[in-house]
């Protein structure tokens, strides 16, 4: 059901073209929301536009280098030439390296990382926050729980989100009284495209690593960035919400030892023989 206070809105997508941020287009116009959706590949960035248009909704496709400044600038400027105004903001697309210890990856890759990750949300932001000046707006930037915790052989991944961190928090700091909220969400481990490719092996301990025990959506990190462009946020700003089942709350042993005391294995759960 489409809702009507969110009728007449416009949000743009960066890095929309699949994953996390397609997800999030597509349930911006649900709520109906007109969605820009912005990424390198415009033959994905179409499909998803596609699907937006054939439930009834409105979308505008646009091929953008998030690390460019003239493509971000065009972005903004055809999102605005498009549907007048700009209410949202999910700046989510990220690049880098392949895992691998500090020392083993190539400066050009780290600096790759580094560009789409914080130059990128920087110059999203910087056309953004013209575009909201005049009737307010919210804007969602992507970390990650690495960039709260760190992670190893992800040192230009972590540097990324965690300057994301950082970046959001100035912003949401220069805007707060001007009608401009700037908060993040941190995802923990999500079953995007990357992870449903690494297997069932790869997925059963993304899942153990949270208390929750289970991997998270890509619906449940779209839903906390509407809650963040909704009405229902609007006293919250510089804030970074994580989406990981509880790992930035702590460790969740799977079982609790008692000093003193050996541990016995718990009994594994019974099979179904039905």
């Amino acid at each position: 059901m489409v809702d009507l206070l969110m009728h007449g809105r416009v949000a743009l997508v960066a890095g929309a073209s699949k994953g996390i941020g397609a997800a999030t287009a597509e349930a911006f116009a649900a709520e109906g929301y007109s969605v820009v959706l912005a990424a390198r590949d415009i033959a994905a960035l179409e499909s998803v536009a596609d699907r937006i248009e054939n439930r009834g909704g409105h979308a505008l496709a646009v091929r953008t280098d998030v690390a460019a400044v003239d493509s971000m600038r065009e972005l903004v400027d055809r999102a605005m030439q498009r549907f007048g105004r700009l209410d949202a903001a999910f700046n989510n697309a990220t690049d880098g390296p392949m895992p691998a210890p500090l020392a083993d990856i190539d400066p050009d890759d780290f600096d790759r990382g580094i560009a789409t990750n914080i130059r990128g949300t920087f110059l999203g932001m910087k056309y953004q926050i013209p575009a909201m000046l005049a009737s307010g707006g919210a804007i969602v930037n992507m970390a990650s729980i690495a960039g709260l915790n760190g992670t190893a052989n992800l040192a230009a991944y972590v540097a990324g989100k965690a300057g994301i961190i950082g970046l959001s928090k100035a912003a949401a700091l220069d805007y707060a009284d001007q009608g401009i909220r700037v908060n993040v969400v941190a995802p923990g481990p999500i079953l995007t495209h990357h992870l449903e490719q690494a297997g069932p092996e790869a997925q059963r301990l993304a899942g153990l690593a949270t208390p929750m025990r289970r991997i998270g959506t890509v619906a449940e990190v779209a839903q906390a960035v509407l809650w963040l462009c909704s009405p229902q946020s609007t006293f919250i700003t510089g804030a970074v919400i994580p989406v990981d089942g509880g790992q930035s709350a702590g460790n969740k042993p799977p079982q609790m030892y008692r000093p003193g005391q050996p541990m016995t294995p718990e009994p594994e759960p019974a099979k179904d023989r039905s």
